[in-house]
């Protein structure tokens, strides 16, 4: 979830950062529970109703219906939707693309995390095969800037390693409007994390920086619009999209990818980075 960034320190204290490991945990438990139950056939309200059984198991509540006027746990954009998209009785269906979006609060600190499904339609061979690249992208250009992370020296050169890949790799946008942001006692927080070079270099990356990267990946244009339920954002040209998002500590000893079951290390591993749980 993108909606509001809040101005305030963003560097935490080594004991802070120990109190984010705890929503970062129920928050990937989360995600894991949905990936192992989306599927065509099920229903995003489904879904919603796995991922809060997920983070009030371990003792979390769902931080995103603590945002004014939401009632649910997740925000599930499909195809065309690409944030804030709330959960329907719809079932999904093959060649559907959907990001699954969710968070938790455990003590007063917050979580946040995405991530997205292709599911394959064999009767729509094309379709299949940009549903599953859209999602490959968009991913790995998140755990670029995760790994562009851990060596930075300020925090906006992650946006050059998100943006880099991308452009590289495929022909789709990087939207611009939609970014990630500090987390911490609140869900958005300062610094704002951009997915695509800009002029300023940003905060310095240093011990108790803790960020969500979050990518958003379009197969066509970047422009976006608001629907009447004045929550789901889609885009304007009606093309797909895709997100992926982590929260992320910097601290003394390296990085640690709080809402991943292994603190990201299967997914820096090709990218030459150990993640280091935090002391």
């Amino acid at each position: 979830m993108s909606r509001g960034l809040l101005r305030r320190s963003i560097y935490k204290s080594p004991a802070q950062l120990r109190l984010m490991v705890a929503p970062g945990a129920a928050t990937g438990a989360a995600l894991t529970a949905m990936k192992a139950a989306v599927r065509p056939g099920i229903t995003t309200l489904e879904l919603d109703a796995i991922a809060e059984e997920a983070i009030r198991s371990r003792g979390a509540e769902p931080n995103f219906m603590l945002e004014p006027g939401y009632r649910h746990t997740i925000c599930a954009n499909v195809n065309e939707h690409v944030v804030h998209a709330i959960p329907t009785d719809r079932p999904l269906e093959p060649g559907d693309i959907v990001a699954l979006d969710a968070g938790a609060i455990v003590g007063g600190w917050n979580g946040d995390a995405a991530f997205t499904v292709a599911l394959p339609d064999p009767a729509r061979p094309e379709r299949t095969e940009l549903i599953q690249k859209l999602d490959h992208i968009t991913e790995q250009a998140m755990w670029r800037g995760i790994a562009r992370l851990a060596t930075a020296s300020h925090l906006n050169e992650v946006g050059e390693a998100v943006s880099g890949y991308v452009r590289a790799n495929s022909d789709f946008g990087v939207l611009e409007d939609y970014i990630g942001h500090g987390i911490g006692r609140k869900m958005h927080e300062d610094p704002p994390v951009f997915n695509v070079p800009v002029s300023r270099r940003g905060p310095e990356v240093k011990p108790g920086l803790v960020v969500a990267i979050e990518p958003i990946i379009s197969a066509g244009g970047i422009d976006t619009i608001v629907q009447d339920d004045d929550w789901t954002v889609s885009m304007a040209d009606g093309s797909l999209s895709a997100q992926w998002e982590h929260s992320v500590a910097v601290h003394a000893d390296g990085i640690w990818v709080l809402t991943a079951p292994d603190g990201g290390a299967a997914g820096l591993a090709p990218l030459g980075i150990t993640p280091i749980p935090i002391p």
